[in-house]
């Protein structure tokens, strides 16, 4: 019986011995495909750097065109799924304003990227650009650094008052879109945090903001080629933009028409 016991015990320990030489194995194994791995990563981040360059003038070409286009950005802004509920009526007549977006990556990628939203002169705000950036950090925290919005006396987000004639406020600024640049503390820990608002507009709406514009003309029937139907959904929002202004400065009239009237009287 001790025969049998010392036996089995050789067996058992030579079992462990071999499982950990597997294992010992399976790990350089894995080391190496790691170090392909980060290669790899390596590879597509000086690619992406690459084709950011190819890029960037096409996008300039973009932004020329678009300039051409009313309240372009705003309405894709609006329709966008992710966005749109983000946005107030108020923060509506302040990207009446807006020119142009612009989102740029770092110059390794993977140290972050920024959102840069252009403004013509408005009535809200003295900037003319407003930036939010990401920036990843060796210890997997995130900073995060924004423009403060320089706003005009009685404009800001807490007092700011509305153009209608009711004199209406501003809604509270957690409800604001222009609250999203005031959202600037560090993360400690990238894993736990999404910016859905950075995320939404650098990896869907930058890329091709065309799809947001013409939303809500994809259920038109037309009879013809993929190109002339961009082109006759572009019409159609450009016709719906201007009778709209139109509309607008009819009201105008006809309040200062009524005023007029009631000065008379």
């Amino acid at each position: 019986m001790v025969a049998d016991k010392g036996k089995k015990l050789k067996v058992s320990e030579q079992i462990h011995g071999d499982l950990l030489l597997s294992i010992e194995k399976l790990q350089q194994i894995q080391d190496e495909l790691e170090k392909i791995n980060d290669e790899q990563t390596d590879k597509v981040l000086e690619l992406e750097q690459q084709y950011n360059k190819v890029r960037k003038p096409i996008y300039e070409k973009r932004n020329e065109v678009l300039k051409g286009i009313p309240d372009f950005w705003l309405t894709a802004l609006v329709s966008h799924p992710g966005l749109g509920d983000y946005i107030t009526e108020e923060d509506q007549k302040i990207f009446k304003y807006l020119s142009s977006i612009e989102v740029e990556d770092s110059k390794d990628v993977k140290s972050g990227y920024s959102i840069s939203f252009i403004f013509n002169p408005n009535p809200f705000f003295e900037n003319s650009k407003l930036t939010k950036t990401l920036t990843f950090l060796d210890e997997g925290s995130m900073k995060v650094t924004a423009t403060e919005i320089e706003w005009k006396e009685g404009m800001d987000l807490p007092n700011g008052v509305s153009h209608e004639k009711n004199g209406n406020k501003r809604p509270h600024p957690d409800q604001s879109f222009f609250n999203w640049f005031a959202e600037v503390q560090q993360k400690d820990d990238i894993s736990e945090f999404r910016d859905e608002v950075a995320e939404a507009i650098r990896e869907d709406l930058w890329p091709n903001p065309l799809t947001y514009f013409s939303n809500e003309f994809d259920e038109i029937e037309f009879d013809g080629d993929e190109g002339d139907e961009e082109v006759l959904v572009l019409v159609l929002r450009h016709q719906r933009i201007t009778l709209n202004k139109e509309n607008d400065s009819d009201g105008e009239d006809g309040n200062d028409e009524e005023g007029e009237d009631d000065q008379d009287n």
